[in-house]
């Protein structure tokens, strides 16, 4: 478990040592192509230091890259400020947001699909102006108004992605409890639970609800996240977010593990038509 700067490099490293091997290229072969001594390219893709852009493009014409969904993927997990044609928009945020929430933004931004179980409050991609209010101000203490204001507008500026060409796939469950905490005062839930429901039917929104009455499961250990990207599973991670900090988990069977317990709870949740009419049963006050 790392923090997602260096889950990053380690993936973005492995990724460039799969792209060398496959142009048929020594590490040695590689840094004379570019210019560099050898250990700099060993550091890279071993992950112990970064890669700035124009390194890194330096790199991809060797290997001849050029997918350029690929390429724009891995200049993003370099930490490039211009890699693709999304918009960095967070960046205005800096002194706002801490490090590993615009890393994870960062993550959402290029993901190709999401999966999500959340126990406690629902997704952010799903969640209302004043919904999202009421859990910042709960869940951060002190928090001035304009700080608050800020913090607001970036979760709502993040459900972009839920909009953009192609928009991100969403897969979410949601425990029951999820839909009966009442965040916010009674209004404030209601105009949430009709939100969930309008996302419901969107195409690239998956919603499924686990009922109490689904007993244990695999999901009481915690909410997790797991994010899939274009042209490579090989940069998939899952994201375990913590009260000041996230982990990410990068390795194999730790996705593989974490894919598995998602199909499981998707397998004793209600269906999506279901999850629907139950949802709309609790704002109903069933």
């Amino acid at each position: 478990m790392q923090n997602g700067p260096a889950v990053r490099r380690r993936k973005l490293g492995a990724e460039l040592r799969t792209l060398r091997t496959g142009a048929g290229l020594t590490s040695g072969e590689a840094a004379r192509l570019v210019g560099w001594h050898q250990s700099k390219v060993s550091r890279i893709e071993t992950g112990s230091s970064g890669v700035k852009p124009a390194d890194l493009r330096l790199l991809l014409d060797a290997y001849a890259v050029r997918d350029a969904q690929l390429r724009e993927l891995l200049l993003m997990l370099a930490g490039s400020e211009n890699g693709g044609d999304r918009d960095r928009w967070w960046h205005a945020y800096r002194g706002v947001l801490p490090p590993t929430y615009r890393d994870f933004i960062s993550l959402e931004s290029q993901a190709r699909a999401m999966r999500t179980l959340e126990t406690t409050v629902v997704p952010g991609l799903l969640q209302t102006a004043e919904y999202a209010r009421a859990v910042t101000r709960a869940a951060v203490k002190d928090l001035d108004e304009e700080r608050l204001d800020a913090l607001v507008e970036v979760r709502l500026a993040r459900q972009d992605v839920l909009r953009s060409n192609p928009p991100l796939e969403l897969c979410a469950v949601l425990d029951e409890a999820v839909l009966r905490r009442e965040v916010g005062g009674p209004e404030v839930m209601a105009r949430q639970l009709e939100r969930l429901m309008e996302a419901a039917l969107l195409p690239q929104v998956r919603l499924q609800v686990l009922p109490f009455g689904a007993g244990a499961h695999v999901g009481l250990t915690g909410p997790f996240v797991i994010f899939s990207f274009p042209s490579t599973s090989d940069l998939d991670v899952v994201v375990l977010d913590q009260l000041t900090s996230s982990l990410y988990l990068e390795r194999k069977e730790d996705l593989r593990a974490y894919s598995e317990a998602f199909q499981t709870l998707q397998e004793h949740a209600l269906s999506p038509h279901d999850s629907l009419a139950y949802i709309a049963g609790i704002g109903d006050g069933a």
